[in-house]
């Protein structure tokens, strides 16, 4: 049996974590430590498959489980430690194969790499002259980080008995790593075409499974056969199949429901690739032809996610995107009867909010809903900060709906209509490109992928 090689080549992650080292000089140097977590319950016997922590493994590349990063860093150096399991016979013949510390050191560029038992020990005396420790404290994947460093601390300090420095302060790094992350590096983008490339093939071959008299969970299992059959490691979020009604439920979970002959489709699914996300929304009727409001309301998101697409380059906001969009959907609202009065006056007073309750986009990264800020920092200003501006190798969504809910004030021929147009977006030097277009969006194109043309 072998283990399978990191993702990305081990100086990436040197050059990340020497990247924070820079910044952790900047604030008088010490001790960083993250964890990656342990696998969680889930019922008597069984664990959830583990996941590694998003913001370990940007640093290390790393994917097992009760796993440590420690960075020391001083003036003039940078000291990266791994603590990894140990080899074990008897747990690897029930678990899989396990790096080891020796193998791992050389696999993942680390400076040196011991077993996990020695953790405390190593703490007690590595602290001892830190001025400062650094943590994730707001996205651990320990929520007991705290409380073990100050064991750690305490016991540091008593075996130091006064004489030397003990850290005196615990710094926080969550949002300096966050917007380290924000900008997608070469490899980081390939991955992620790649797995937006196996996200858009299990979205149509689920498009040419579908039918009336099939479950939501029929085509949830679709969507899985492609991306695990592709090479993807496990879905990026739990899958939304969401059929007539359920698709103006923002969240809903593919379920037991029947698809009908006149029922629109919304599935927003995407996989994760070697730990990153891909996410694609798009909505298809169940019988193969758009009815005349389906397709006009249809086509009213396409044209906001397009206006949204056109202004998601350097230079302008995060938020240009979406304002953009708003003005679109609130236009088309009006021409089918929707909304009433002025496009200005609606978005004034929210009222387009009834049928579109959501923003525009997301980053998207690691996390499906990735890390970094969307507004710059305030400073010491008290009015509201600007949006991020967006900058070459940012990655986002751009995902327009609208959902249409009965009520007495809305024509029941738009009853149960929720549609949702959802594409990554790579900002590129003069725009930006959808890489999850290899499913396509356009009515037409959709229809003749139902027909199976």
């Amino acid at each position: 049996m072998s283990l399978s090689l990191p993702a990305h080549r081990p100086e990436t992650f040197r050059h990340r974590r020497e990247r924070l080292a820079q910044w952790m000089r900047s604030q008088g140097c010490g001790l960083a430590i993250l964890p990656t977590g342990s696998p969680a319950k889930r019922s008597d016997y069984a664990t959830y498959p583990f996941r590694f922590d998003s913001q370990f493994y940007y640093l290390t590349g790393f994917t097992e489980p009760d796993a440590w990063l420690v960075i020391q860093v001083d003036a003039s150096s940078t000291r990266s430690i791994l603590f990894c399991q140990p080899k074990d016979e008897q747990s690897e013949i029930w678990e899989g194969v396990r790096w080891g510390p020796e193998a791992a050191c050389e696999a993942f560029g680390v400076d040196a790499a011991f077993e996990n038992t020695m953790l405390d020990q190593w703490m007690a005396e590595n602290l001892i002259g830190q001025p400062a420790v650094f943590l994730p404290l707001h996205r651990s994947a320990d929520p007991q980080l705290p409380q073990t460093i100050a064991h750690w601390i305490g016991k540091a300090r008593s075996k130091s008995r006064g004489q030397h420095i003990i850290p005196s302060s615990l710094i926080d790094i969550t949002e300096v790593i966050s917007a380290q992350r924000l900008v997608k590096d070469g490899e980081e983008v390939a991955t992620m075409r790649r797995s937006a490339q196996i996200a858009a093939m299990g979205h149509i071959r689920a498009m040419r499974a579908a039918r009336p008299g099939l479950t939501e969970r029929a085509l949830e299992a679709e969507l899985l056969y492609a991306f695990l059959g592709h090479g993807a490691q496990s879905v990026a979020y739990e899958t939304i199949v969401a059929t007539g009604a359920n698709a103006c439920i923002l969240h809903h979970r593919a379920g037991h429901s029947v698809i009908k002959d006149n029922d629109l489709i919304l599935i927003d699914a995407g996989c994760e690739l070697d730990g990153y996300a891909a996410d694609i929304t798009r909505t298809f009727p169940a019988n193969g032809k758009f009815s005349s409001v389906q397709a006009a309301l249809y086509d009213i998101v396409l044209a906001a996610q397009q206006a949204a697409v056109e202004k998601t380059r350097p230079g302008n906001t995060f938020n240009d995107g979406h304002d953009a969009t708003v003005r679109v959907l609130t236009q088309g609202l009006i021409d089918e009867g929707l909304l009433k009065g002025s496009v200005e006056s609606n978005i004034e007073q929210g009222l387009y909010q009834r049928f579109y309750m959501h923003r525009t986009g997301h980053w998207l990264g690691l996390d499906v809903h990735d890390v970094g800020p969307y507004r710059e920092p305030a400073g010491n200003s008290k009015a509201q900060a600007p949006w991020v501006t967006l900058q070459p190798g940012m990655v986002l969504t751009i995902e327009p709906g609208l959902y249409i809910r009965p009520a007495d004030d809305v024509p029941e021929r738009a009853w149960n209509i929720g549609i949702r147009i959802e594409d990554d977006a790579l900002v590129t030097e003069h725009g930006c490109e959808l890489i999850t277009r290899d499913v396509p969006v356009e009515r037409a194109e959709i229809e003749a992928i139902m027909r199976d043309d």
